[in-house]
């Protein structure tokens, strides 16, 4: 795409391909849509269904309420679990209290829990590698007893933790994690603790992966990366310290078209742009607009790779 008439300076836009939603956010949204239209507004949501305002008022708009607590919630009425996983604990709350519950939580952090508790059932203490206070963490420690699950947030970490015992132990990660620091945290495990087992499969979801490595790809050929994603969503934090390894001058996380820095653009000849996995592609299609009203854009996609993952809705849900 590029404007016909040359009235301003000339900027390229390196779009980012694979971006924006994942089949587990897609389909997370999908259910407190589904939820709507089969139980009517109001659908109660136990927090942020994803990571984005624009997702969470557009619904809240629809008739879902997002609160904190099940506690916020009148007894009986639908609750709808975020696509982070919830603490089994949360699941025989909303049971105790006859609410209609559904699960939102991606399949890709369900396999996360069932490993978890696999590894539990085996007896072994579990080091799970994440962020202390994301939702995604609280969920998949609240599956085993308190005290079966220790923290590693850092290779420091990695390298002076003591379990409990460390003959039987085993490892699983936040699916929102940096590829490269996640893999070094691991290697740090596997040299300490030789006999540590750790899941079947990549805990690291495809879909973060994905949009790493899409952003290394694109790195090197862009003077500054805009990350459109919200201020606590962790693969998105992520893409914007993975660019800035990957050697772009600047990087930035923005919540949409408001919050772009001008004298950042005004500095750039070369802008890539790419979207975390619960960011709308509206958003995307917002911020390049409003770099065009201001220059001359020529956009071109850089595809890394192809996504055709799709997840079924829950059960209750399905027609």
């Amino acid at each position: 795409m590029t404007n016909a008439t040359a009235k301003h300076p000339q900027k390229t836009i390196i779009l980012a391909e694979p971006r924006g939603f994942c089949a587990g956010v897609d389909r997370a949204v999908r259910i407190v849509e589904e939820a709507l239209r089969k139980f009517g507004a109001p659908v109660y949501v136990r927090h942020e269904i994803v990571h984005n305002k624009h997702v969470v008022n557009r619904l809240a708009a629809m008739g879902a309420v997002f609160v904190e607590e099940l506690v916020d919630i009148p007894d009986g009425k639908p609750v709808v679990f975020s696509a982070h996983g919830v603490a089994k604990s949360v699941v025989a709350e909303a049971k105790r209290r006859g609410m209609v519950s559904v699960d939102a939580t991606c399949p890709l952090v369900t396999k996360v829990h069932v490993e978890a508790n696999r590894h539990h059932k085996q007896g072994a203490h579990i080091l799970l590698i994440g962020h202390a206070g994301h939702p995604e963490v609280e969920g998949t420690m609240g599956q085993v007893e308190d005290g079966g699950i220790t923290l590693i947030e850092t290779a420091q970490d990695a390298m002076t933790v003591t379990p409990p015992e460390s003959d039987h132990l085993a490892y699983a990660t936040q699916t929102t994690l940096s590829v490269d620091d996640t893999e070094d945290m691991i290697s740090i495990l596997k040299r300490r603790f030789p006999q540590i087992n750790g899941p079947r499969g990549e805990d690291i979801c495809y879909a973060t992966t994905n949009r790493q490595q899409a952003v290394k790809d694109i790195a090197p050929m862009a003077d500054l990366l805009l990350v459109i994603g919200a201020e606590n969503s962790s693969n998105s934090k992520r893409l914007v310290e993975v660019g800035k390894i990957a050697g772009v001058r600047d990087a930035m996380l923005i919540a949409g078209a408001e919050a772009i820095d001008w004298s950042y653009i005004s500095q750039a000849e070369r802008i890539g742009i790419t979207a975390g996995a619960s960011a709308p592609e509206e958003l995307v299609e917002d911020v390049i607009a409003a770099i065009a009203e201001r220059y001359d854009i020529t956009v071109k996609r850089h595809v890394t790779a192809t996504e055709t993952i799709a997840f079924n809705l829950p059960p209750i849900l399905r027609h």
